[in-house]
């Protein structure tokens, strides 16, 4: 009985190492996903880049609004049965306006830019561009393609010295650009 029980404690013993080497191995080879599932970790920005005709024209620390929405049209119907229900429709698409902010440089990039759309010269000011995300060791990140886009904004902001700031004095230059597409590619 003695000898059988040392047997049987072998294989288990035997079946726990064979168990314990298989999860090992999972458990190696486990990548965790994120909340959305795809196994991918957020992306870290350092800066973003402002790309036109292949060439950088601008870089910045903020980029806000990249994006589109369709509007949601309601259509009124009449069920079958004579009840009237609300159905929500996809509407017009629209590209969001998107901002780019940093500090005032003395590039005068921008501000020519800008100017082209003051003077009336909006087809002039159209361009195919693109704003690039790069991280902390300058990688490119993330990218996404404007399509005839111009400035339809551009304001100075001296920052109040006085205020509670990081960055004291700096001024900070907002660009707004409008676009009639956006297509993240990367």
């Amino acid at each position: 009985m003695i000898k059988r029980m040392k047997s049987d404690v072998k294989y288990v013993v035997f079946g726990v190492l064979i168990f314990a080497l298989a999860m090992g191995f999972t458990f190696a080879n486990y990548k965790p996903a994120n909340a959305a599932g795809v196994g991918s970790d957020p992306l870290v920005t350092f800066y973003f880049g402002l790309v036109i005709n292949q060439q950088t024209v601008g870089t910045f620390v903020q980029a806000n609004n990249i994006g589109s929405e369709t509007e949601v049209t309601e259509y009124k119907a009449a069920e079958s049965s004579g009840r009237q229900t609300v159905q929500k429709v996809p509407g017009r698409l629209k590209f969001f306006d998107f901002t780019l902010k940093r500090g005032i440089t003395s590039d005068m990039y921008m501000y020519k830019w800008r100017q082209m759309v003051e003077k009336g010269n909006i087809a002039g000011a159209r361009k195919d561009c693109s704003v690039v995300m790069y991280d902390q060791t300058s990688k490119e990140v993330a990218r996404w393609n404007l399509t005839r886009a111009w400035p339809s904004k551009l304001i100075y902001n001296p920052v109040d010295p006085s205020a509670a700031s990081d960055v004291k004095n700096m001024s900070i230059e907002l660009i707004a650009i409008t676009s009639e597409g956006i297509e993240r590619v990367k």
